[in-house]
């Protein structure tokens, strides 16, 4: 499994490219983007199990889990089936900007048996404010490879950080693997987005715009 995940991690990596919304340009400030974790709970990522970066071009920031995997059969136990991870993050950002999440690329790698299915799904929401709606991704077996998922968000329904309010940017993900109609005696089925070296990352994409004087 760990020479599976090491081959997707090589496979999947990440070059980042702006997002535009259609119509609306977006020009990210030029100070420095900052990014703490100031909370991680969930089966998928006890604490120190994920980390956050910022793109140089603060365009985007990333996501890297390293004991996010759900499975179910040979070797797994009763719970494994579901595993789930929730981040709150504080963004910091220059004076006179705020953002919103335009595009959400979730990569990972998954071996499901033939009659096993697989899900990834996600929301995310600034604190005290609705979340988005989850969106679903099924995989079905028999199926080895990579994975990628990406969510984008029409430009009238992006949601801003209120401008010059202190808000934690939330992330709520689930990866959950079904026995389905295969042998969870003989066989063992994963989805993971999990990643040995670092190369396996959920990117979130930034849309810009400045706040009224």
């Amino acid at each position: 499994m760990l020479h599976m995940l090491a081959a997707a991690g090589v496979a999947l990596s990440i070059v980042g490219q702006p997002v535009q919304a259609a119509g609306w340009p977006s020009t990210p400030p030029p100070d420095r983007i900052i990014i703490d974790v100031a909370t991680v709970n969930g089966s998928g990522c006890r604490p120190g199990t994920a980390a956050v970066a910022v793109s140089e071009d603060n365009e985007a920031f990333t996501v890297t889990y390293s004991e996010f995997l759900a499975q179910v059969g040979v070797g797994a136990s009763p719970t494994d089936w579901r595993k789930n991870c929730q981040i709150s993050l504080k963004v910091h950002v220059p004076s006179g900007f705020t953002y919103a999440i335009a595009q959400a690329d979730y990569r990972g790698f998954a071996h499901l048996e033939r009659g096993a299915t697989g899900l990834e799904r996600a929301n995310y929401y600034f604190q005290g404010m609705s979340p988005t709606q989850f969106v679903n991704h099924p995989l079905s077996g028999a199926y080895s490879d990579n994975w990628q998922f990406t969510d984008k968000t029409d430009i009238a329904s992006l949601v801003y950080h209120p401008c010059g309010e202190l808000r934690n940017f939330n992330i709520n993900t689930e990866l959950r693997v079904n026995v389905g109609t295969s042998d969870p005696k003989k066989t063992t089925s994963f989805v993971a987005m999990d990643s040995t070296d670092g190369s396996i990352k959920t990117t979130y994409h930034f849309h810009w715009k400045t706040c009224p004087r």
